[in-house]
């Protein structure tokens, strides 16, 4: 009953930026975390970024640190990504995550970020 939908991908020069949008829908009342992950072709899906949803704490992998901020607007129950400094080695499919109770998991559709030099 969760549903996730992104938005925001497309297609930037290297050292562009881009924002992207996950919004959450349905049954997200025990809702622990959002974040991102992402995906390259022949590549397995990696952690990108997180957040607690009712603190606000953040954590950002290293490679991407100092490049992507995560944040949240809990009005709108929708988590974002901001992508600055991209490299065509950010060249993803990026997927929104939620975290909630009894281990469940959720994932959105998926958009695709491509970077060209």
């Amino acid at each position: 009953q969760v549903q996730l939908v992104e938005s925001g991908g497309g297609l930037v020069q290297a050292g562009g930026s881009l924002r992207l949008s996950c919004a959450a829908s349905g049954h997200t009342f025990s809702r622990y975390f959002m974040g991102w992950y992402r995906q390259a072709p022949g590549k397995e899906r990696k952690f990108v970024a997180r957040i607690h949803w009712s603190s606000g704490s953040t954590y950002v992998e290293d490679s991407v640190k100092g490049r992507f901020t995560i944040s949240r607007d809990n009005a709108k129950n929708t988590v974002y990504l901001q992508m600055n400094s991209l490299t065509p080695e950010d060249t993803a499919i990026y997927y929104c995550h939620l975290t909630g109770g009894q281990g469940n998991e959720h994932w959105g559709q998926g958009t695709q970020v491509t970077v060209s030099s």
